[in-house]
This record gives structure tokens, sequence and C-alpha cells, in this order.
């Protein structure tokens, strides 16, 4: 019988299998929207194509004594028509199914992935080679020729692969290193297990523009200083104290009735938006999420003077410390604001955001973080503890962790595809399963594109977004997938 090769979940993709739910079932969606109507079955072709250049996405998650891991599988994937709501669940613990599926509907094509199997970067890879896999296959006579083809390969692709499994210390039962290396890098372990490496700085880092790669997760410091001086940190230099956290606002309100995700759209032209933000002197991102406090703090009732608002913002590791694994490789930093205090327009506020992140976002902030938390998972405890436990207690994390939260955001920033699929390809999408409201943004050819999920019904503080927006001159259409009993009857609320 054939031995199937394995890895252990990465380190941030392990709250995912502890802290899934009903209502949030940690997975993610990225769409693109075609000039024509899909062909289901040169899609098909494309998605076998494509199968076969990421390995990483063969593997089913099984779960062990200790630890969740990814395993090799034969399993084919087939698209299928969407008929189930936005990021429904893709994870059956009881069943061996592939991380991710492929659905269209007319002129869009989407991609939705479970969590712990990749980050949004890793599969916008994934969704950039299956689109152009696609139009080369509906376009043949638009495809570019072989010298130009070379100078397309994105990273992550086999021309640039990751690593040899040498180097990243994959477990040592697998069967042979090429093989290994079909589930691909851990690069967390390849950068934070042992001791830290001083790294130049480079241009590269001071020019960071701190765009986000999804996900959902902010992982809590270690604090310990008996648990990090057995774990080897005396050298470490003292964490400042950090100041009192204060309470944070958190949106309520009326669950969906079936636990879906309600999931809405803002579509806008990019440059303008682009424009105000660099007015404030801030990132798209700092802005977007001033002008989301805003809207909470006109339609949310709770929302008084002295509220605290927060937001998770996570950063794509991978612009600091070089990777071409297609796994989860990420952190987050927290940004919050408090009401009352000073200037709250939303220019002052993005300011205030943006202050704050970039104190967090240096490489060696990062690097300390992270350091500190690989060095907690690789407590001889907490590796001899079952995983049941350990999911328990993730998801208490996690739990603990939403709850200082007012709003997670995701933003991929702005994307190139290749020929024939760029000239072919107009607004792309991004949504996340979510826990409380959460927003996620994606701009190609000129477009930009929000996508609102939350857990609520209701949409209030999205219309009041979008109104903030028209009012600073950009125009803005909405779109709303059905999610209550009236939407789902054809019916308008």
């Amino acid at each position: 019988m054939k031995r199937r090769h394995w890895v252990r979940l990465d380190n941030v993709s392990n709250i995912f299998p502890a802290a899934r739910s009903d209502v949030d079932p940690k997975v993610f969606r990225l769409g693109a929207e075609v000039d024509h109507e899909v062909d289901p079955a040169l899609l098909q072709l494309a998605l076998e194509e494509t199968f076969e250049r990421f390995p990483l996405y063969h593997a089913v998650l099984r779960r062990g004594v200790f630890w969740h891991y990814l395993q090799d599988s034969e399993l084919q994937p087939e698209v299928t028509a969407e008929t189930e709501q936005v990021c429904a669940p893709l994870y059956q613990a009881d069943r061996r199914t592939l991380l991710f599926r492929v659905v269209h509907h007319r002129r869009r094509i989407s991609l939705e992935v479970f969590h712990a199997l990749s980050d949004g970067t890793g599969a916008l890879w994934f969704l950039t080679d299956l689109l152009t896999a696609y139009t080369r296959r509906r376009f043949p006579g638009e495809s570019p020729a072989a010298d130009e083809l070379a100078e397309q390969v994105r990273p992550g692709a086999s021309e640039r692969p990751d690593p040899p499994p040498a180097q990243i210390g994959t477990h040592p039962g697998a069967q042979a290193a090429e093989e290994v290396h079909e589930l691909t890098t851990d690069s967390f372990a390849h950068y934070f297990r042992g001791r830290r490496r001083r790294r130049a700085p480079s241009s590269h880092e001071e020019d960071f523009t701190r765009e986000a790669a999804p996900a959902v997760l902010t992982v809590e410091e270690a604090e310990d200083p008996e648990a990090l001086q057995a774990a080897g940190g005396e050298d470490e230099v003292p964490p400042a104290p950090r100041p009192p956290r204060r309470r944070t606002h958190r949106v309520r309100g009326t669950r969906t009735p079936d636990n879906r995700t309600r999931a809405l759209e803002l579509s806008m032209p990019a440059a303008p938006v682009l424009g105000l933000a660099k007015a404030e002197g801030v990132a798209l991102t700092m802005y977007l999420t001033a002008l989301f406090f805003e809207a909470i703090r006109r339609t949310d009732e709770g929302a008084l003077a002295g509220s605290t608002m927060a937001a998770s913002v996570p950063v794509n590791l991978r612009q600091f410390f070089p990777s071409t694994s297609a796994r989860n490789f990420f952190a987050t930093i927290r940004v919050e604001h408090t009401f009352g205090e000073g200037d709250d327009s939303p220019g002052a506020v993005a300011r205030g955001l943006q202050e704050a992140f970039s104190a967090e976002a240096t490489p060696e902030a990062l690097e300390r973080r992270l350091h500190r938390l690989i060095r907690v998972e690789r407590w001889p405890l907490a590796r001899i503890v079952p995983r049941p436990i350990k999911d328990a207690m993730l998801s208490v994390i996690n739990h603990v962790n939403n709850r200082s939260l007012t709003v997670a955001i995701s933003n991929l920033g702005r994307v190139t595809l290749p020929a024939p699929a760029q000239s072919h390809v107009g607004r792309m999408q991004f949504h996340v399963s979510a826990v409380r409201p959460q927003f996620c943004v994606i701009s190609h050819d000129g477009h930009l594109t929000i996508g609102f999920t939350s857990p609520y019904v209701e949409t209030a503080h999205v219309r009041e977004y979008a109104r903030l927006l028209t009012a600073a001159g950009i125009e803005v259409s909405l779109a709303a997938a059905r999610t209550t009993e009236e939407e789902l009857a054809g019916v308008e609320p």
C-alpha cells in the first residue's frame, strides 16, 4: 500500500480547525468576473491543469493525537455551478474532502478555500493560474509567445519553487525530499523556529506598503517571563509594558436564519479612493478602516462618546521574509481609536491608525512576536497535550480575541493577471466568513471592490459606508447576496 505524505499544520493554521463553527466555518472566497458566460468544460480543464501545479491543494486535513496535519490525497476537484451561499463550510472532520472548491455563476469564477490550507496570497496564486489557463483555452489566439510566458512566472510557480525540504526541517519520517516538497514548506518554521537571525534592513522593507493578506486571527503573544526563559528566551529584551486595553465596542445584531454569511459588495473606481487616502497621508487600508469606524459610530446606538473601536489588520510576511510557499504566512496587528478624546474626523482617525500600525509593522517587531509564538508552540508540555485539549484552548483564545475587535480587515491590494486573463477579467471579489463584521479589499483593472461580511442580517453600517464614499465624490454600486428568508423567497426586504 502506498504511504501517503503528510506535514503538520503550520503555526497560524492550527487555529482554524479549532475555532471553526457553524457561524464562521473559516472559509474565504476569491472571485473574478470575466467578459463572457463561463464555459464549464473549459474551466474544468483549466482546473485540472492548475491542480497539477499546486500539490498543496491535493491535501486533506486529518486529526492526529497531538495535532492536525495535512495529508496528500488522490482526490480530484470538479468545477460546479454555484448553488450554496458565499463561504459555505468546506472542512468536515469525519470526511476526507479537498479543502477548496471552484464554482461558477454566469460570468463569475470563484475559488473558496478553507483557511487552514492557505492564506489569501497563496489562494490568489492558485486563482491567477486558474484564470490564465482558462482564458488561454477560451481565447487560444491571444496566448502570449513562449518568451513572453517566461516573463510572467509568478512567485510560487513550479519554475520558482519553495526552498528544498532539507533546508526547512520537514518531518523526518517522510519518504523522499522531493515528494515531501509536494505539500510545500512551512515558512513559519523556516524563519522563526530556532534562534533569531538579524537581518539588514532593505529599501524594500522601508517601502513596505502594508497591504494585507487575508486572515482573521490575532495570535496573542506569550508573556510569561518564566516560560520564555525556560524556552531559551533569556537573552530577550523585555518588551515595554503595554497600556491597559480599553473595552472595545462590538457590533451586535440579529443572526441570519441558517447561520449563512451576510455578504455585500461595494464596487467603485480605484483611483479616486486612493487619491482620498493619499490626501490624508495614509495607506488605503487605514483610510477605509477609519471610514468603517465612522459608519459604525453613525449607525450603532451603542457606539457612544468614549467608545473604543479596534481592527485586526493582517500583514503578509512574505514582504519581509521572502517565501514562495502558498501556505499561511501572515501575522496580524491590532489598531484602535477611542472617540471623544480629540479629533474624530475620518482623516484624523486614519492618521492615528496609520501611526500605530507603522510602529508595529517592522521586520524586527514582527520577528520578535513570532519567535515568542513559535516558542510557546514548541514547549515540551504543549507538544504532549492531546489535540482535543489544544483545540479547546485555541477555541477559547480565539473567542477572547474576537471580543477585543470591532472589525477585521483584509486587503489583497492591486492584482495584475498574465495575458490573456488580464484583458478578459474585470472586477475581482474577496469575502471571508466572519464571526463579527469584516471587510475585504481587492482591486483589478482600475476597479476597487470591498466585500463586507457579517453573521448579522443588519446592513445599516454598510449603507452608511457607501454614503460616506458618495459624499466624498466616489461613484459606488452596491450588490448583496440574498440572506434572509424574505430575500431568498425573492421578496424585497
